[in-house]
């Protein structure tokens, strides 16, 4: 903690918790802790720090959410006029496509899991944005505008808090004319819900060898748009997900299209990050899903109103890490609670942080601070959490063997038989390896043609940025790290440089290959904060880590 010869203390302030990351189980956790401690008429203090601009600037989701954690953490909230949960499901269907037809599959065949009857559509944004306020008005403080960069340890090596990123660094790591030292946040207990591929949650994992015995994490990365449609092609409370085409039967994704209120319909397309074609960009991809004769009619007259892409945890039951170590314990997306085939997570992110909420006021209650708070890793598996999770442990590993078509068969028959007997006859499947080693080097793949964007229904990859109000401060330091320049031709040479199609805001390019003079570029600027690089990247040779404080997207309702 002490400062260098070189630079100022930080200045400290205390707290008996600090929760990094102001999502839906941050928010959660933080209304959870505030709630016992009225109900016990003792004092908590909880600080949540949020590295997006405002609450909400950085969330991204469908979404569809399953009110379970809603009603465990604010039971009365159906009667709170401003709740931004308005629409709920009034229409369930599942298309698979082909080129140019799709089939609609009977919604009699799907396990009841699969029903969203009972579900509300959402901006996911705006729901952390209320619960922000229902939290501050508990006695929260949330400090937004404020990126959790550096753990904090004691001499025993023991978490003991969080450290803000300093503010005014200029591109060359030297103080600028705005200069501002970081800010040392020290809890009793930090709960890290800075999301999916969160580069705290990444080095603790690695630091106290949490996903010792578990199975390699598995991703997605998720591609949204919001647009506004004609009144006469609005249909509230539809709910729609399909699979097939454009990606074919060998690459793992699909798509997602719910009427929200206002005439709006929020459209997404998920790619399993462990496809092995390394000319295939995701965001292209997205693109043509919408030129499909059973989808392009909804969006024919419209305006695209928003964009931005989100790396989704896919990995499941089996891949979901240790979640405590000394003086806290992951939570949310950082933990990986998505259920791949419902494509919702942030009810499980809510549990867990409620959840994890409970098990940290028993420990103060008790007079311990900075241990392990084993009750958390224990309930949740036992808990609902992981009752969800449990019924669909097999659908993401038998997608990833056997392809789309058969793998979702065989996903399905599982969900069918843990639903009726209990069990599977498949066990509990292994993953087996990491998403980036999935990709075949270019002399063992195809290029892909992509179509132009008509401007109509299909855009190109910087208008769409444009949309996402990403902002960074241009002079301060590349916030994407390369461990090693020297490896990185190699990703252009083995590869044909996937980073220039993975990444689905334009930032990594390759510029003088036709003049024989390869150079990697880096336009940070444009990073929507998707971690699917930190991901994809076929050598690891990029970290993503956090840029200085409020930079990145602002998204508005998403």
């Amino acid at each position: 903690m002490a400062a260098s010869d070189s630079q100022p203390e930080r200045e400290q302030m205390e707290f008996d918790v600090v929760i990094v990351g102001a999502g839906p189980a941050g928010l959660s956790a933080a209304i959870r802790l505030k709630q016992i401690a009225a109900e016990k008429g003792e004092e908590i203090s909880v600080v949540v720090l949020e590295k997006g601009s405002e609450v909400g600037a950085h969330i991204l989701s469908g979404a569809v959410i399953d009110p379970i954690g809603l009603d465990r953490l604010l039971p009365d909230w159906r009667a709170d006029e401003t709740a931004p949960i308005k629409t709920p499901v009034t229409d369930d269907q599942f298309l698979m496509l082909g080129p140019a037809a799709s089939v609609r599959l009977p919604n009699w065949a799907m396990p009841k899991l699969m029903s969203n009857h009972g579900n509300y559509i959402v901006s996911l944004g705006n729901v952390c944005r209320w619960l922000a306020g229902k939290a501050e008005e508990l006695g929260v403080e949330v400090y937004p505008g404020f990126a959790a960069a550096e753990v904090l340890y004691d001499d025993d090596g023991k978490v003991i808090g969080v450290a803000t990123g300093d503010m005014g660094v200029l591109k060359d790591g030297t103080e600028g004319p705005n200069f501002q030292r970081g800010m040392e946040l020290l809890g009793k207990y930090v709960l890290i819900g800075e999301g999916v591929r969160g580069s705290l949650a990444k080095q603790l994992i690695a630091r106290f060898h949490l996903d010792q015995n578990r199975e390699p994490p598995k991703f997605g990365i998720g591609l949204k748009e919001l647009w506004e449609i004609d009144p006469a092609k609005h249909r509230p409370g539809l709910v729609q997900h399909s699979f097939g085409w454009p990606l074919g039967w060998s690459t793992g994704g699909g798509s997602f299209l719910y009427h929200l209120e206002d005439n709006q319909v929020a459209v997404g397309f998920v790619v399993h990050l462990n496809y092995t074609n390394p000319y295939l960009s995701p965001f292209e991809e997205f693109q043509r899903f919408k030129t499909h004769p059973a989808v392009r009619a909804t969006f024919e007259g419209g305006k695209r109103i928003s964009y931005g892409a989100r790396a989704i945890t896919e990995g499941g039951y089996q891949s979901v890490p240790k979640l405590t170590f000394p003086g806290g314990a992951l939570i949310g997306c950082s933990a990986g609670f998505v259920n791949v085939p419902r494509i919702k997570g942030s009810h499980n992110a809510m549990l867990s942080g409620i959840e994890a909420a409970e098990a940290v006021a028993r420990a103060l209650t008790a007079g311990r601070a900075q241990d392990e708070i084993n009750d958390y890793e224990f309930g949740w598996r036992h808990g609902p959490i992981g009752r969800d999770l449990w019924k669909v442990r097999n659908v993401k590993p038998l997608w990833s063997k056997f392809g789309t078509l058969f793998g979702i068969g065989l996903g399905g028959l599982d969900m069918w038989m843990n639903e009726k007997l209990g069990f599977s006859f498949f066990g509990t499947l292994k993953h087996g390896y990491r998403d980036f080693e999935a990709t075949f080097t270019k002399n063992h793949a195809k290029p892909i043609a992509y179509p132009k964007p008509d401007g109509k229904v299909s855009f190109d990859r910087l208008s769409s940025v444009f949309l996402s109000n990403t902002n960074h401060e241009e002079n301060q330091p590349v916030h994407l790290k390369l461990k090693d320049p020297s490896v990185q031709r190699s990703e252009l040479d083995l590869f044909t440089g996937p980073s220039t199609r993975y990444c689905p805001a334009g930032v990594y390019e390759w510029t003088g290959v036709e003049e024989g003079n390869p150079t990697f570029v880096i336009n940070a600027q444009n990073c929507v904060h998707c971690k699917t690089c930190d991901i994809k990247d076929p050598n690891q040779n990029i970290t993503w880590t956090v840029p200085e404080g409020g930079g990145g997207p602002n998204y508005p309702n998403m």
